[in-house]
């Protein structure tokens, strides 16, 4: 009855799934996967800072935010520049007050025949998919660090799991998100960080409507989610809010599916 009671006074303490008072920095905020997250957060009460290359999708989503009854805020940043990403996660946490949760959800494709490869190219996807979300983790993560607590979430992808004919960019760079993931849970969960990653299926982007337009590529990608649908942006509500949250305290260098069950397929 003792180690019920405890439970039950727990229970009545915790936070859970409410982010009110949690300062957020969404990088890739102003379009797709990172605009639904960055109002997913909102919706749950954090305020928000979304960042990327400059866009009109930057302000519309900071607007979203303050729509939601929280403080929206949006930056121009080259990700990939170092100093651009010590001056923008700098000039986020004097706006909002600190920095609890950063989310890296900045991402792009080239397919190519391999034996033909743009190297250019594929130095850009491993520039933006994997040196801009070390350099993010590792300024935001020093504010953390002195915090003594954050979250960290991640945006991989189910082709960190699995090759691709035509593909020696994204998928290698998710696969390295993977690891970069686990490792500094490893280092930084001692201190109080949380660093999970969140690897969704096709999901419905302007990306992915293009990519998907061919039937026969539809057909294929429908033939493989058992539950014979794409996703959805609202599909990555519920994830980033409980790895954002209180609820996933002791969750810790996990990558989620959110895939309609593609991996066990």
């Amino acid at each position: 009855m003792d180690e019920l009671h405890e439970l039950l006074q727990q229970a009545r303490r915790a936070r859970l799934f409410d982010l009110g008072g949690r300062r957020a920095l969404v990088v890739g905020g102003g379009t797709g996967l990172g605009q639904a997250m960055a109002v997913a957060l909102a919706h749950a009460g954090a305020d928000v800072c979304v960042a990327g290359l400059a866009s009109p999708g930057l302000e519309e989503t900071a607007s979203a935010v303050a729509a939601l009854g929280r403080r929206g805020e949006f930056i121009a940043v080259d990700a990939t520049d170092e100093a651009e990403v010590e001056r923008v996660v700098r000039d986020v946490a004097e706006r909002l007050g600190g920095l609890d949760i950063l989310v890296n959800s900045q991402g792009t494709v080239h397919l190519q025949e391999s034996a033909e490869l743009d190297m250019a190219a594929w130095q850009r996807v491993i520039d933006v998919n994997l040196k801009s979300v070390v350099l993010c983790c590792k300024h935001a993560g020093r504010l953390m660090l002195a915090a003594g607590r954050g979250k960290i979430i991640n945006i991989s992808s189910v082709r960190a799991f699995q090759g691709r004919a035509q593909d020696l960019a994204y998928a290698p760079s998710k696969g390295a998100i993977n690891q970069l993931t686990r490792s500094l849970a490893i280092e930084w969960g001692p201190r109080g960080i949380n660093v999970n990653a969140i690897a969704p299926v096709f999901t419905l982007t302007a990306i992915n409507r293009s990519l998907l337009a061919e039937p026969s590529k539809l057909e294929w990608v429908m033939s493989r989610i058992p539950m014979k649908r794409l996703g959805e942006l609202e599909d990555l509500f519920g994830p980033v809010i409980f790895l954002a949250s209180d609820a996933s305290n002791f969750v810790n260098g996990h990558v989620l599916p959110v895939d309609g069950g593609w991996l066990g397929a």
